[in-house]
């Protein structure tokens, strides 16, 4: 993961505006690989069989630095840039954006596409929301049921994420923290407990902060 961190969607975004009978659609979607950013445009292509165009652009950070862009029969520059600008703008990174036209038989210009598809790719990021990722570390977290509501009162206050929470005859969770945070939770759970809680690192694992 690029520095540690990413931002990116939170989960799918869709947006509809028409402009002179041309109806764009707009579908956002966050991605991981080339693959999945492939396969999500073809998604939208079958969805849509009979649209004029689907333009697209997709950016990855993550793994590797790629980006792609398709006009998909729109004038050149007119499309799949004004998507991929979107993306630059808005800091947001493992994401793919589709925008379909369905003509409606009155020519827009050039600065008429441009905003159209600025506008579905907005609308449709705007309509999906932001997340923050960053790389995390995962400890396994064993304690007694009377230490459990202060320790995850304590965790909320912090910002640490809570996850595969178990109840049997003791309780059992994992959190995770950022990597700068490790030895401070460590810490925090060790002192609030007495020594009483059971804390194991268990591997890497991402956190995931919404933005507002």
């Amino acid at each position: 993961m690029t520095d540690d961190r990413i931002v990116t969607l939170s989960g799918y975004g869709e947006s509809r505006i028409e402009i002179k009978q041309s109806v764009f659609i707009g579908q956002a979607m966050p991605v991981r690989t080339a693959e999945e950013a492939e396969a999500f445009i073809s998604s939208v292509r079958k969805k849509y069989p009979d649209a004029r165009h689907t333009c697209y652009a997709w950016k990855i950070d993550t793994l590797t630095h790629m980006q792609k862009i398709s006009d998909d029969g729109e004038p050149s520059g007119t499309a799949g840039l004004p998507i991929l600008n979107v993306i630059e703008r808005s800091e947001l990174t493992d994401i793919a954006v589709a925008v379909t036209r369905y003509f409606g038989g009155i020519l827009l210009g050039k600065g008429g596409l441009v905003r159209a598809y600025t506008d579905a790719a907005v609308s449709a990021v705007d309509a999906s929301g932001k997340v923050e990722v960053k790389a995390g570390k995962a400890f396994s977290v064993r304690l007694g049921y009377d230490l459990s509501d202060k320790v995850m009162r304590e965790i909320g206050l912090k910002g640490w994420a809570v996850e595969d929470t178990e109840y049997g005859a003791d309780v059992r969770f994992t959190v995770v923290c950022t990597k700068a945070d490790q030895e401070v939770m460590a810490a925090t759970l060790t002192d609030i407990t007495s020594g009483r809680a059971q804390i194991e690192k268990i591997g890497e694992r991402e956190i995931r902060l919404p933005l507002i």
